[in-house]
Parts: C-alpha cells; structure tokens; sequence
C-alpha cells in the first residue's frame, strides 16, 4: 500500500519560515517526479512546486519563486518544501503528490496527473 506522510505543519508568524516533509512507503518514489499543492478553504488545490526524478529540472507555482524550495532525497525516499517569508495568504493544507511520470519532459502542474497523494499539513500564518 502506497502511503505519503507530510510532516512539519505549524503556526508560523508573518515573515517566518516552516519546513515541510512528504515521506513515501509502500514504493519507491526515485523515478517518479513529485510535488506540493496546497489548499485554502473554498479554494481549488493550487500547484506550488515540482521536482523530477532526479532534481535537474523544478518548477514553481508563479507567485512562489525566490520564496519556496523544493528539494528531495531518494535514499530516503522524501521529498522536502521549504519556505520562506511566509505570509496570511500562504496559510492552507500542504498536500504532497506522486506523479505517474519521471517529470523528465516537463513536470506537470495539474493534480489530475499525480496519482498518490498524502492527507496534508496545516500551515498556519498569524499576521
């Protein structure tokens, strides 16, 4: 059974920074690209970073650059987001996904194309 685990949630303050993990089990995620959504309430899941399988190639939701960083350590078979500056309208749930390709050729920013995803980690941000 393929299970994600996100892991570093929390209550931050405006300008402060939280790292979050996505831990795979149940297969190995080394060929496969993953990413971060997030969701707010009454708000569709919004593509926040992706990663290919072996990290040449990245790419960020277009008001996260500079402030966002994903990065991944197939040994350990997680995938990490790390961000920074954060603000209120950052708060939501932080989904991680696995996609069913390698994300060699592009890396894809639709949920519909990520097969396994993890149950989300609340980011919370007082202002």
């Amino acid at each position: 059974q393929v299970q994600l685990v996100e892991s570093g949630g929390g209550l931050v303050q405006a300008g402060g920074s939280l790292g979050l993990s996505c831990r795979v089990s149940g297969r190995t995620m080394t060929f496969n690209a993953m990413a971060w959504f997030r969701q707010a309430p009454g708000k569709d899941r919004e593509f926040v970073a992706a990663i290919n399988w072996n990290s040449d190639k990245i790419n960020y939701g277009d008001t996260l650059v500079g402030r966002f960083s994903i990065s991944r350590d197939n040994t350990k078979n997680t995938v990490y987001l790390q961000m920074n500056s954060l603000q209120p309208e950052d708060a939501a749930v932080y989904y991680c996904g696995l996609e069913r390709g390698s994300g060699n050729r592009r890396l894809v920013t639709s949920p519909s194309d990520y097969d396994y995803w993890g149950q989300g980690a609340q980011v919370t941000v007082s202002s």
